[in-house]
């Protein structure tokens, strides 16, 4: 089997280098032919995803963090290379490491775990799953995880200067945004229904996990054909401080302060407009719509 590697050097703080040589003879004891492509910047991995010739493979694997994986889908969705209208896409693969690599949790894997992610792919199992697309200024993307907005993207902000902390970043930068908290005024059509909160944050969320650790929409699924809202409105510091221990758990969703919904089609205004962060990363901005593309994608699972 011949597959597109399109691999994040970069990824898990440049610790992802050390991984390649031994990856790559893995793949050919597995019995794999692998042609290597090194991403060198942002949205690169999106650029060398689209612009590949798909009938070449038999399958394209995305090796990072989130956000690699989050560039390669976008990539992968837009990619128009087959010319037979019928033929099939490659199925895409998952090779975790990064720092976060919350979707893989969804195939099993935790850390940076490439043998048994490469395992996985070599047993040839195939899954369909939803992909969740998002139109914001004039522009469409895709995610597979979360898109989330509010305290959320203020924290994944804060959080990216303070990387040199490693996994005690997210942690400082959710004190540091605690003391700036304001709540917004979000007016949501869910489906066909009308919701308006003065609301904390928001996630839109097609699998389970966030920022690896994160179990914040614990009953999502990613082949149901729908996307699950997680709302957290109006609530107190303190109330925030005992609440996000909860969210490792997913007991965050007992609390009275928390709301769930589930549906195919949203679409989100707020006062004022908050960055997206999507996947972890952070571009674009409210108003936005969002869609559940039900089993959109063929990957490689366990």
């Amino acid at each position: 089997m011949k597959l597109l590697l399109i691999y994040n050097p970069a990824a898990g703080g440049g610790k992802a280098k050390k991984f390649i040589n031994p990856m790559m003879q893995y793949f050919v004891q597995k019995g794999f032919n692998v042609v290597l492509k090194l991403t060198t910047c942002k949205r690169h991995a999106t650029q060398l995803t689209q612009e590949a010739d798909f009938s070449q493979y038999q399958g394209v694997v995305a090796s990072g963090g989130d956000g690699t994986l989050f560039e390669v889908v976008n990539g992968y969705l837009r990619n128009t290379s087959l010319q037979d209208i019928y033929a099939k896409k490659p199925p895409l693969g998952i090779v975790p490491n990064g720092t976060g690599n919350a979707f893989s949790k969804e195939l099993g894997l935790t850390g940076v775990c490439w043998q048994k992610a490469i395992d996985i792919i070599a047993l040839n199992h195939r899954k369909k799953i939803d992909v969740g697309v998002f139109r914001t200024e004039n522009e469409v993307h895709y995610f597979l995880n979360m898109l989330g907005f509010g305290f959320v993207s203020e924290v994944n902000k804060a959080s990216i200067r303070l990387k040199f902390l490693g996994p005690y970043a997210y942690f400082l930068a959710v004190f540091q945004r605690l003391l700036g908290l304001k709540t917004y005024q979000l007016q949501l059509t869910i489906d066909n229904q009308l919701v308006e909160r003065d609301n904390v944050f928001l996630e839109v969320a097609n699998s389970r996990y966030t920022g690896d650790n994160f179990l914040m929409a614990p009953d999502a699924q990613i082949d149901d054909g729908y996307l699950d809202l997680v709302l957290l409105n109006k609530a107190s510091r303190t109330k925030i401080l005992k609440l996000f221990p909860t969210i490792f758990t997913g007991k965050h969703v007992d609390y009275p302060e928390i709301e769930v919904f589930k549906a195919k089609k949203i679409r989100i205004q707020t006062v004022p407009p908050q960055i997206l962060t999507p996947d972890g990363e952070l571009f674009g901005k409210t108003p936005v719509e969002i869609d559940c593309i039900s089993k959109a994608l063929e990957v490689f699972w366990r």
